[in-house]
């Protein structure tokens, strides 16, 4: 197999003494038994992408390792140094179940310690929102977990926060890659200054968790909370550390933890995907519902950071809810809880969502006269409105990928105060009488039946990214002008910032950050969206149709009609 001189020459960089005996020797291996891997671990360098930096473990430049991540750290710390001169500088950081998560946590420490940085380093794996809150809490500059989410268990990651347990933005962001780029391997400074590392724990497990009580519980009566019997799964992930301490002391005493799932592990070894968008990941936790009859089901990923929910039908069957029924059904619920308490105050209050997710957010908004804002994906966009509009007070928002934030208290999203918000929709609606799916159908009743689907098509290695670059420029050189026999009306490029009246050729620019993502608005209300990955090796196309209807009743036959449409969409742009 050839392979090509600049790939060739990383390769013999990473053979030289700056890299530890056992990478050089690893490296050496591959050069002569696994060619094409060797290609695929230098071919590029790891991106940031939409949550960070994620990647398979392993030699090279494409890969997680304790030189690409010492790098991060080192060009991380230069710029901080650079930012806040004259400061001492203060990190905290966080990691979760994943393999050498714990290990690679400690590097990261020990490069930040060496260049002269205060470090807070958790003394066990804990969930990603609690280290948002705790660059917060600690008045930190900045902020890393390592982490994949809910990617397989080859995989690791790197995500960066800002001072305001955000995670990063323009500009700082690209700043910090030139950082990065500019040095060598050599330049890393691995050597630890032990006196400026403090481990955390405790303290912050219980601010953080008094933090989601104050954020996400309404005045539940007690006896509605102890009647709510819950099924919980951690999925071997990191919530276990978080979740059930704060039911217990919301109130909830009925939660049941599906026990074969309840150890952290980086195998993930009771599912094909510890990630709670797919209904497999919670199919124990069904079982244990359906043994128990239980009222709703709670899933997390690794990091608890998502969450899937599960909760009873009319007829008693339990049923997966989608991200945007969750992020309807959250946002509703506090807008409604905020209207009765005589807190909201029109436009200085505001909602968060994003341009893939859900319309029906939109509908929310004008229903209770608030502000709502639409960014890019990722609730990094979310966390920088907050940031840019101190004037409004943000409520809460989501996206479609399973993801809730409550209140500001954490800027990202944050599956342990979204557990005990879904549970006291759960809690007070049985109590009323009503159910989580009556509630979401009334919802649908009053605002619009919209139906969401989602296609994820999977393109790994290099002959995959070229073959999602190629459907993205088909897409946009030769766009569709009808899909479902209905007209495309507007096309929205946010790579080229351009929406684009198709009946009349007028172009207006968009004031969102580039991003390469188009989306199709069709004549009847339909939305189509094709976006690649930022983080995994995939295209993702999301569509969303909608329909008024006028009673619970008209559900059904919407749903049929609604699935039929998008069937027709997905045909016409050749996704079958």
């Amino acid at each position: 197999m050839h392979i090509e001189k600049e790939i060739l020459d990383k390769v013999n960089q990473w053979l030289t003494p700056t890299f530890d005996t056992e990478t050089q020797e690893r490296v050496t291996e591959m050069l002569t038994s696994d060619p094409a891997e060797l290609q695929d671990a230098f071919y590029k360098n790891l991106e940031f992408g939409t949550g960070g930096m994620r990647g398979v473990m392993g030699v090279g430049t494409n890969r997680i390792n304790k030189y690409t991540l010492g790098k991060n750290t080192q060009g991380l710390s230069q710029y901080l140094k650079q930012t806040f001169a004259g400061e001492q500088i203060k990190v905290a950081i966080a990691y979760d179940c994943r393999h050498n998560s714990d290990s690679l946590a400690q590097i990261v420490a020990n490069v930040f310690s060496a260049n002269g940085i205060q470090v807070y380093l958790f003394e066990e794996l804990r969930p990603t929102p609690e280290l948002s809150f705790a660059v917060k809490y600690l008045n930190c500059h900045a902020g890393i977990v390592l982490t994949a989410s809910h990617n397989p268990p080859e995989y690791n990651g790197y995500k960066v926060y800002w001072q305001d347990g955000g995670q990063l933005v323009p500009p700082q962001d690209k700043e910090i890659i030139e950082v990065i780029e500019n040095l060598q391997y050599a330049d890393i400074n691995f050597k630890a200054n032990p006196e400026l590392i403090t481990y955390i724990g405790a303290e912050i497990d219980e601010a953080f968790a008094l933090s989601a009580i104050e954020n996400a519980s309404f005045n539940t009566p007690a006896a509605a909370k102890e009647n709510l019997k819950i099924v919980f799964t951690s999925l071997h992930g990191t919530s276990i550390k978080a979740i059930p301490n704060v039911l217990s002391k919301a109130g909830y005493t009925d939660v049941n933890i599906v026990v074969e799932q309840a150890e952290p592990n980086g195998d993930f070894p009771t599912v094909k995907s510890p990630n709670p968008e797919e209904p497999e990941a919670l199919t124990m936790a069904l079982a244990l519902a359906n043994k128990i009859n239980a009222d709703i089901v709670v899933g997390t990923d690794p990091d608890s950071d998502r969450l899937g929910v599960a909760v009873r039908d009319n007829s008693g069957e339990m049923v997966l809810l989608n991200g945007n029924q969750t992020m309807v059904l959250m946002t509703a619920f506090l807008l409604e809880q905020w209207k009765r308490a005589n807190k909201l105050e029109g436009k200085k209050h505001f909602i968060g969502s994003t341009i893939v997710s859900t319309p029906m957010m939109l509908a929310l908004a004008e229903a209770y006269e608030v502000d709502i804002k639409v960014g890019l994906t990722g609730f990094k966009w979310i966390a920088k409105f907050i940031k840019d509009f101190p004037e409004q007070k943000f409520i809460g928002g989501g996206e479609e990928s399973f993801g809730f934030m409550v209140g500001d208290a954490v800027r990202d999203k944050d599956a342990v105060a979204s557990t005990l918000l879904i549970c006291e929709i759960a809690a007070l609606a049985k109590a009323a009488g009503s159910s989580v799916y009556q509630e979401l159908q009334n919802l649908f009743v009053d605002h619009g039946y919209y139906k969401e689907h989602l296609i994820s098509i999977t393109k790994k290695g290099i002959e995959g990214a070229n073959e999602i670059k190629a459907m993205m420029t088909k897409l946009r050189e030769n766009p569709f002008t009808e899909l479902n026999n209905e007209t495309v009306v507007f096309i929205e490029d946010y790579q080229n910032s351009t929406a684009k009246n198709m009946l009349t050729g007028e172009v207006e620019a968009l004031h969102i950050p580039q991003s390469n993502v188009l989306i199709y608005y069709l004549a009847d209300g339909s939305k189509i969206c094709a976006r690649p990955s930022g983080t995994e090796p995939k295209i993702k196309f999301y569509f969303s149709v909608n329909l008024p209807i006028e009673n619970v009743n008209e559900i059904e036959q919407a749903d049929a009609y609604l699935t039929e449409k998008i069937n027709n969409i997905i045909t016409d742009l050749q996704l079958n």
